[in-house]
C-alpha cells in the first residue's frame, strides 16, 4: 500500500485560468456568475452561468488544431498543462508506461453537439463534420492529454454526472497506492453552458434565475437559495507516489489518503442521507482518520432547496457532535456547478486551503436556515490550519464520491 502525494494543480475555470488566482478569487468571495456572454441567451429565462470570460481558443490552440478540440477538452488541456508545469514534473521514457491520465466529465463534447445538430436541422445541412464522434466523445478529453504529454499507463474516462471527477481522481489515486502507475494526470472537465444543456436543466426546475444581481444568484445553506447555477472549467491534479515526490524534492500539497464511494440505489435526482454518509465513512476508513480529526469539508453545496439540507443531515449523521465544530463551505457560490468536472475544481480548492491554511468561504449567505445550521464560513475567508479535509460530491442517480486529503508536514 503505497502513500499518494499531490504535488502538481491546475485550474482553468470562471474565477481564474490559473490555480493561484482561482483561489484568491475564492478567498475574497467574488462570484464569477454573470450573464451569459459567449452566445446569445435571450430566449431563455435562466440567463446567467459561471463562464470562462473572454475565451478565445486560438489564444492557447493553433487553428488546425482546435478541429480535434470541443471547449471541454481545450479547458481539460490548459488545466493539465499548468498541473505539470506547478509540479516541476519530468517523465522519462522508461516512466512513461507507469504515467496515466484519469478525466471525469459530465456532458463531453456539449457544445460540439450542440454547434452540429443546430445546423443539421435549422441550416438543413446535409453532412456534420467528419470530427463529430472525436470531439463529442467523453474520452477526447482523456486521449488528447494523453497524447500531448506522453502518457502510455492506465488511462480512463469516467461520466457518473456530478460525481465523474471525484471517481477520476479516486480511481487515480488507486493506480498509484495499488502499484499500478506512479504519476498520474487526475481531474475533471466540463463546458456545458449550451444552449441545450441550459433548456434540459431549466425544465428540471432546479436553476436559479438571478434576476437582479446574478453574482448573487447561487447561495447555497442560505434560508433563501432558489437553486444552482451551471459553470464551466477544468481541474487536474499531479497525483505521485511519496517516495519518488520525496527523492525529487517535489513541493508536496498535501497526501491524498482516502476515497469513498457508493450509490444511494432510491432514487434519479433524489439524494440520500444513508448514500453518501456511506462513502464519507469509506473515506475515512481508508485513511485511517477519525471524523475528529477532519477540520474542514467542502461541500457539494449545490444551493438548491433539497441537497443542502440533505448534505447538512449526512454530515451531522457521520461526524456526530463533531460536525458543529467542522467549517463547511461550499465553492460552487462562486464557480457555479461545473457539471463532471466540479469535484475536480472543488478538491483543488481544498488542497490549497489545507496547504495554506485558509479556508475559503460561502458566498452569497444572507441569512439562517434552521435545517442548514452547521458552519458554512459564511461570506469571509478564514484563516485556520487543518490538518484533514474532505470533498464531498454527490450526483444524480445517486452515485457519490468523496476524497480526503491530509497536510503535507
Amino acid at each position: 500500500m503505497r502513500r499518494v502525494a499531490i504535488t502538481g494543480i491546475g485550474v482553468f475555470a470562471s474565477p481564474g485560468r490559473d490555480a493561484e488566482t482561482f483561489f484568491c478569487t475564492l478567498l475574497s468571495a467574488r462570484s464569477a456568475i454573470r450573464r451569459i456572454q459567449h452566445w446569445d441567451p435571450s430566449t431563455l429565462s435562466v440567463q446567467i452561468a459561471a463562464e470562462v470570460p473572454d475565451y478565445t481558443p486560438t489564444d492557447y490552440f493553433p487553428a488546425k488544431r482546435l478541429d480535434l478540440l470541443d471547449r471541454f477538452t481545450q479547458f481539460g488541456l490548459l488545466a493539465a498543462r499548468e498541473a505539470l508545469k506547478s509540479s516541476g514534473l519530468e517523465v522519462s521514457e522508461e516512466e512513461r508506461e507507469r504515467f496515466g491520465v484519469v478525466m471525469g466529465t459530465g456532458m463531453g463534447g456539449a457544445e460540439t453537439f450542440d454547434r452540429n445538430f443546430y445546423n443539421l436541422y435549422a441550416k438543413n445541412e446535409t453532412r456534420l463534420h467528419p470530427f463529430t464522434i472525436p470531439k463529442v466523445m467523453h474520452n477526447a478529453v482523456t486521449s488528447q492529454i494523453c497524447m500531448e504529454f506522453g502518457a502510455q499507463g492506465p488511462a480512463l474516462a469516467i461520466c457518473t454526472a456530478c460525481s465523474s471527477a471525484g471517481h477520476a481522481i479516486g480511481e487515480a489515486f488507486h493506480s498509484i497506492k495499488y502499484d499500478m502507475a506512479d504519476i498520474m494526470l487526475a481531474g475533471g472537465s466540463d463546458a456545458p453552458i449550451t444552449y441545450s444543456m441550459l433548456r434540459s436543466w431549466e425544465s428540471v426546475r432546479v436553476l436559479a434565475t438571478g434576476n437582479g444581481d446574478a453574482s448573487h444568484a447561487c447561495r447555497p445553506f442560505s434560508a433563501d437559495r432558489e437553486g444552482m447555477v451551471l459553470g464551466e472549467g477544468a481541474a487536474v491534479l499531479v497525483l505521485e507516489e511519496w517516495e519518488r515526490a520525496r527523492k525529487r524534492g517535489a513541493k508536496i500539497y498535501a497526501e491524498l489518503a482516502g476515497y469513498g464511494l457508493s450509490s444511494d440505489a432510491c432514487h434519479i435526482t433524489q439524494p440520500s442521507v444513508t448514500g453518501p454518509a456511506r462513502a464519507i465513512r469509506m473515506a475515512l476508513a481508508e485513511a485511517g482518520a477519525n471524523p475528529e480529526d477532519v477540520g474542514y469539508i467542502n461541500a457539494h453545496g449545490t444551493g438548491t432547496r433539497l441537497n443542502d439540507a440533505v448534505e447538512t443531515q449526512v454530515v451531522k449523521e457521520v461526524f456526530k457532535d463533531h460536525a458543529r465544530r467542522l467549517a463547511m463551505s461550499s465553492t460552487k457560490s462562486m464557480h457555479g456547478h461545473v457539471m463532471g468536472a466540479t469535484g475536480a475544481v472543488e478538491l483543488a480548492a481544498t488542497v490549497m486551503a489545507v496547504d495554506r491554511g485558509m479556508i475559503p468561504p460561502t458566498a452569497n449567505y444572507t441569512r439562517p436556515d434552521p435545517e442548514c445550521d452547521l458552519d458554512c464560513v459564511p461570506n469571509e475567508a478564514r484563516e485556520q490550519p487543518v490538518k484533514v479535509a474532505i470533498s464531498n460530491s454527490f450526483a444524480f442517480g445517486g452515485l457519490n464520491a468523496v476524497l480526503l486529503v491530509r497536510r503535507f508536514g
